[in-house]
């Protein structure tokens, strides 16, 4: 299980999951309920976290990075929990990475002490409130991206009027998002850190692959092979301007293509000397029945057995007609951009129905509602608890203020708070 979480806080039962009647009760204290998501004292529809699972997946990232050499800089805007975030620290983790800098402040707070801010800060008014985030965590070391000399010039002069260390800036080489589109325009940005009179370091090359996916496979590739070549240059051009000793850092790896970004991109660090390459793998520690299924299931998943860790749990509603099943989870409580949820069991009277097949299928989301179709040999009546798994991880915990950390006998065991605002 997971070491006691250090985040506590007070639910009562205006909290998804906590049982009507419930106040003040201290989420220290949660392991004491025996409360199972299946068994009726929850209110649903509740979101869960396989402790196993994922303690699973952190140790299979982890022997991987530790295996080829490199380093992990977990993205936090996944979960936004500093307990787990600050577990994958203790487990090896170089860095955290964040998305802005409000999530900079969650994970700083919380004693994150190294942070990778993987965006832009944006012009004048993002470079002074970058500032203020420096100034009131002094020894937090972050690092930024830029992918312009507009906002280059922004962090300089707000650097020199505050009279702040410098700041470690990374070119961001970009492909469907933000980031330079050119080697020319990668090279401009860096001669612009250099030229900041000291205010800004040229600390390294940073890249998000996950927007050149494309419909076609064959595209995909290809824009992949584009995105590394200019990737391989620009860290190329960084080294000859800052000298053989300066340390650097290559950054990029997604949960989706973290495995290519390693055979392109580890070589060349090993042949450098003085970097690292820093992964910011965040879902692939939860992985889902979508997104991280179909694009890593065919390519890692014998080797690297991932396994889902978030359930979404709730009540079937309604019966009102043949071949349909109605159930008190909606678009407000789970993820629907990347496909709807899976069902994976059906649980009455606390007990899973194992000799349940076909499953039915999620066909359409409400607001509050999923509908179910359901096969003519499906036995699902009111009341039973439908256990479904996410479709993708991201979109599905920043709906809820809380996630349940479940032993591997489902019993509740921690209660991880969120901070998504």
């Amino acid at each position: 299980m997971l070491p006691y979480p250090i985040e506590r806080l007070i639910l009562d039962d205006r909290i998804r999951g906590v049982p009507p009647g419930t106040a003040g009760l201290d989420s220290g204290e949660i392991h004491r309920k025996a409360w199972h998501p299946a068994k009726g004292q929850m209110a649903l529809p509740v979101l869960t976290l396989d402790e196993p699972a994922f303690i699973t997946n952190r140790d299979i990232v982890m022997d991987y990075v530790r295996a080829n050499g490199i380093d992990i800089a977990p993205h936090a805007k996944t979960p936004l929990s500093p307990d787990l975030a600050r577990n994958l620290i203790d487990a090896g983790a170089w860095a955290t990475t964040v998305a802005d800098i409000r999530q900079a402040c969650v994970m700083a707070r919380a004693g994150l002490g190294r942070l990778i801010l993987a965006s832009e800060t944006c012009g004048d008014n993002g470079a002074r409130r970058l500032a203020e985030f420096v100034s009131a965590f002094p020894d937090t070391s972050i690092y930024v991206f830029a992918d312009s000399i507009a906002g280059v010039r922004a962090l300089v002069e707000t650097w020199e009027a505050r009279r702040l260390p410098p700041l470690a800036v990374l070119v961001d080489v970009g492909s469907g998002r933000s980031g330079t589109r050119t080697s020319a325009e990668a090279e401009s940005v860096a001669d612009a850190i250099l030229s900041s009179g000291g205010r800004l370091q040229l600390a390294g090359v940073g890249s998000y692959e996950g927007n050149a996916i494309q419909a076609d496979p064959a595209e995909t590739e290809r824009a992949m092979e584009e995105l590394i070549t200019r990737i391989v240059g620009a860290f190329a051009y960084v080294r000859r301007q800052v000298g053989d000793r300066s340390d650097l850092i290559l950054t990029a790896g997604g949960s989706l293509f973290f495995e290519l970004i390693v055979s392109s991109l580890a070589p060349l660090v090993r042949h450098d000397g003085n970097a690292r390459l820093v992964l910011r793998s965040g879902a692939i520690f939860f992985y889902d029945h979508g997104i991280c299924h179909r694009f890593l299931g065919s390519r890692v998943r014998g080797d690297m057995p991932f396994n889902p860790a978030l359930r979404l749990w709730a009540d079937v509603l309604s019966r009102p007609e043949p071949g349909l099943a109605i159930c008190g989870l909606g678009m407000r409580d789970v993820s629907f951009d990347q496909g709807f949820p899976a069902v994976i069991q059906l649980h009455r009277d606390g007990v899973p129905l194992s000799q349940v097949a076909p499953l039915p299928g999620v066909t359409k989301l409400n607001d509050q509602h999923c509908f179910l179709a359901v096969p003519e040999s499906c036995d699902i009546v009111v009341g039973d608890v439908v256990e479904f798994g996410v479709t993708h991880a991201c979109t599905s915990i920043d709906r809820h203020r809380v996630m349940y950390g479940l032993d591997s006998q489902g019993y509740v065991r921690h209660a991880f708070p969120t901070y998504f605002g």
